[in-house]
């Protein structure tokens, strides 16, 4: 029997991720300790946002990408929501707007100056009201363009035309409790969603209608995520009966059972995961974890491979995706994130990128 058999053939079986030097990091920075669970930063080319501590309402900072080092706690913030932000999005299409929703039930959409900010920016470009409670999720239509969406606590998914401040389409009555995570398919044609009564569901947004729906996804009570793979699957992260993280791939057409499905550990914080469709690479962080594992999907079973781990020695509280547009290629870099770690006395108060790179011969 060769050596070739047992080892799986893979490109990406010696990605590793390292953090770039302390001096490329952005530090003293005030991540929100806000206990929604949301990423708390993100990226794009441009610039990086994070979702800070803020008295009397909620903010956060925009920094250019290249503004390392300590950032000046006079540092201007984008601060128009009178409640605490929840969630932050970048425009795919356009690299200065930004959507952010918030405890104070609205959603707003900001223009960042061509050179990041001199001074706080209070007026956003459009306020979109039409939530009638907080609102935990915001995310931008990966192929049209002005169009987003948000979710809030009252249970409804709301999908706005951002140029005209209207709604195009209102989801009620779809989801009977708390909406954990709502995840675009690649054309946008349709979107997926996980919800507190352990359901994922896939939405046409259209019609209005659930086209497919999975109960008890993940037996456990605490919070899922689901995310659309590029081939139309769907990658979840739960909880079994007995609390252990769980990942499992889902066929839309099939919802009855499990592709796969892999426990992980005990740990108790959400796991978040980000998919690359270009290498079809899935990344899990854990919301207090001080880890990053990843995973590729195959077409062939068992589906999930692991492929390693990244640890450093900080837990990390929120993560920024960076899109491929802002990856060095010419470095074998194949993902790129920001990192923001919980502050407190012992640990230092910073935003890191770390980067993931596939070793050539």
């Amino acid at each position: 029997m060769s050596f070739r058999k047992v080892v799986r053939q893979s490109k990406f079986r010696h990605v590793f991720g390292q953090p770039v030097k302390t001096e490329q990091c952005y530090d003293d920075i005030r991540v929100s300790r806000v206990t929604w669970d949301s990423t708390f930063c993100a990226v794009n080319p441009s610039f990086v946002a994070i979702i800070v501590e803020a008295s009397g309402g909620g903010a956060f900072l925009v920094l250019p990408l290249q503004k390392t080092g300590r950032i000046d706690k006079a540092y201007p913030t984008v601060c128009g929501h009178t409640g605490p932000v929840l969630d932050i999005d970048w425009c795919p299409h356009n690299d200065h707007v930004i959507a952010s929703g918030s405890e104070d039930c609205t959603v707003m959409v900001w223009q960042i100056p061509e050179n990041g900010l001199s001074q706080p920016l209070t007026e956003p470009v459009v306020v979109l009201e039409g939530h009638s409670k907080r609102v935990g999720i915001v995310t931008w239509h990966p192929t049209a363009r002005n169009v987003l969406l948000s979710a809030g606590c009252d249970n409804v998914v709301l999908i706005w035309n951002v140029g005209t401040a209207e709604e195009l389409y209102r989801l009620e009555g779809l989801h009977p409790d708390l909406i954990y995570s709502v995840s675009w398919s690649r054309d946008g044609s349709r979107f997926c969603t996980a919800c507190k009564d352990k359901s994922i569901r896939v939405i046409d947004p259209r019609r209005g209608t659930v086209v497919a729906e999975k109960e008890r996804a993940h037996e456990g009570a605490r919070p899922m995520r689901a995310i659309f793979l590029a081939d139309g699957k769907i990658f979840t992260t739960g909880f079994s009966r007995m609390s252990e993280r769980q990942l499992a791939l889902w066929d839309t057409e099939n919802l009855e059972e499990p592709m796969g499905l892999q426990e992980l550990d005990s740990s108790n914080g959400a796991l978040l995961p980000f998919y690359d469709p270009d290498t079809n690479v899935v990344y899990v962080c854990g919301k207090g974890d001080s880890s990053i594992r990843y995973f590729e999907i195959t077409e062939e079973p068992p589906y999930i491979h692991f492929l390693n781990t990244f640890t450093s020695k900080e837990p990390q509280r929120g993560m920024g995706w960076m899109p491929k547009r802002g990856l060095d290629v010419s470095k074998c870099e194949i993902a790129r994130w920001a990192r923001g770690h919980c502050g407190d006395k012992l640990h230092e108060r910073k935003c890191e990128p770390i980067i993931m790179t596939v070793p050539r011969k």
